[in-house]
């Protein structure tokens, strides 16, 4: 986590006491229906539970440093698609399909041969489910509750190392029409033209950029140390 200096990530939380294992299932419980009747995304049970991949959304698995870099140069054009963080990885939701379509990508944007530390999760996969209440809400809040129903950065019960929504993702099917895709260049949001989805050439390129740039400064670092050449520059 040293160096990401997007304003968008947590700070670092103290190690929580292990919960009970009835709460840890009824926390589960909770969340999973959540998903499930709030933005209609399948689930696997267990603790913590798992949202399944490929049905509703693909993703984009990337270093956390060098994901909330590429968030911070796509500016703008980066807003809108749900961002969610565990441990030292992002996990960027993109279309459904998106996964199949990036090693493709990766050769056309000439990535392909440098084994970057990114990967995409599609069909028959699966990702921890973040906590979906806002922290300081209870997960027994009533459906009317102005904190019940609304996804944020976990309770502030939930054990270190678990996902956390870095931007959480808008009840119904407006968590789908923010996702990142091939088509969406020129798209149109409520907002105007232009304002929509990213475009997923774009954001697999920055990403691409600043998981490279990431390894190329450690390695530099690391010559450095043991006098091997010069530290590599980066504009």
């Amino acid at each position: 986590m040293a160096g990401i200096r997007s304003a968008a990530l947590p700070s670092p939380r103290r190690p929580d006491p292990p919960a009970r294992e009835g709460d840890e299932g009824r926390h589960g419980d909770l969340t999973r229906l959540w998903y499930e009747n709030v933005l209609g995304w399948p689930t696997v049970p267990g603790v913590p539970p798992r949202l399944v991949v490929g049905v509703r959304f693909d993703v984009l698995d990337v270093p956390a440093e060098a994901g909330g870099a590429a968030l911070e140069r796509l500016g703008g054009a980066a807003r809108g698609f749900p961002v969610a963080l565990q441990e030292d990885r992002m996990r960027l939701l993109i279309a459904v399909g998106g996964a199949d379509e990036l090693p493709g990508l990766l050769e056309w944007l000439e990535w392909g041969g440098l084994g970057l530390d990114l990967r995409a999760l599609g069909e028959g996969r699966l990702m921890d489910a973040p906590a979906p209440w806002t922290a300081g809400a209870g997960p027994d809040a009533p459906r009317g509750h102005p904190a019940a129903g609304r996804p944020g950065d976990g309770r502030p019960d939930s054990p270190q190392g678990a996902a956390v929504w870095l931007r959480p993702p808008e009840p119904g099917r407006e968590a789908e029409a923010s996702l990142p895709t091939l088509s969406a260049m020129g798209t149109r949001s409520p907002r105007g033209v232009g304002d929509g989805p990213p475009d997923l050439v774009r954001l697999v390129n920055t990403v691409a950029t600043q998981v490279h740039r990431v390894r190329l400064r450690r390695s530099g670092a690391g010559a450095a140390v043991h006098g091997v050449g010069q530290p590599l520059a980066f504009s």
